[in-house]
């Protein structure tokens, strides 16, 4: 099928940055359940601008480089960006197939030439996306992707603002919860935490954008919840913004 959009691939981060991203990446590892073929991963803020999307479009890239085949799924299907940071133009997605109004072919993307790495962006906007991803077709779909991929990583909107990321919780192996420092208040992000627990969400921990290892207010997040997760928590990098290199063509298409 022809696919016009392009891709970014390969995301601009900082050395300590994409170190960052491998210690992410090893804790996971052990962090998550053993003996299952695919692990399924859930990315959320407690507010918007905490970097949430770019943490899991930088998680499922940094995951892919090991050799770990990884879908990408933009399942912020209220506001979108994953596609503005690869710099591709938004399409069907996410909620056309839970819809029934698209198939799975038609918009599952592929970087050209690179076999590990898969994405599905939002689609067009609904007007319910938490009864979607509430639905039977969620539940189809998810069963399906687990069939072809090591590991799926949704990017859910804040916990904050929406319900979407807790309807999906028990579904998922884990729970990401992403704090961009200063800016996160600490009963915010104590209510996101609560929140998730309630829904018996598996929390796998805590990470922080933007973080000076320095600030007062890090060293607060840091020791309160370093000892309720052992893994996934308090990374020290600043986030940058994706650059515009090389594009490479996408192709869709079933793995």
């Amino acid at each position: 099928m022809d696919n016009k959009r392009k891709i970014v691939f390969g995301p601009d981060v900082s050395f300590a940055g994409s170190e960052a991203y491998k210690l992410l990446r090893t804790n996971l590892m052990f962090a998550l359940p053993t003996g299952k073929k695919c692990q399924m991963i859930g990315v959320t803020s407690s507010m918007r601008g905490e970097g949430k999307s770019t943490t899991a479009l930088n998680l499922a890239y940094t995951i892919a480089q090991n050799g770990e085949k990884v879908l990408l799924v933009d399942a912020d299907m209220r506001l979108p960006s994953i596609y503005q940071k690869l710099g591709i133009e938004n399409g069907k997605g996410l909620s056309n197939i839970l819809a029934g109004m698209t198939s799975l072919e038609s918009v599952l993307l592929k970087p050209e030439g690179d076999r590990n790495f898969s994405l599905i962006l939002a689609g067009d906007i609904p007007p319910n996306p938490s009864e979607l991803l509430n639905s039977k077709n969620m539940d189809k779909y998810l069963e399906m992707w687990a069939y072809y991929f090591d590991y799926i990583i949704f990017d859910f909107p804040p916990v904050g603002v929406v319900t979407d990321a807790l309807v999906m919780a028990e579904k998922l192996d884990g729970m990401i919860v992403v704090v961009r420092q200063n800016y996160c208040l600490q009963p915010t992000l104590d209510d996101t935490i609560t929140k998730l627990r309630y829904v018996k969400a598996n929390i796998l921990g805590i990470v922080m954008t933007m973080a000076d290892s320095q600030d007062k207010q890090y060293k607060k997040y840091y020791s309160k919840y370093k000892k309720n997760y052992e893994y996934g928590y308090g990374y020290e990098y600043r986030q940058r913004a994706i650059k515009q290199p090389k594009k490479k063509a996408l192709k869709s298409g079933k793995e």
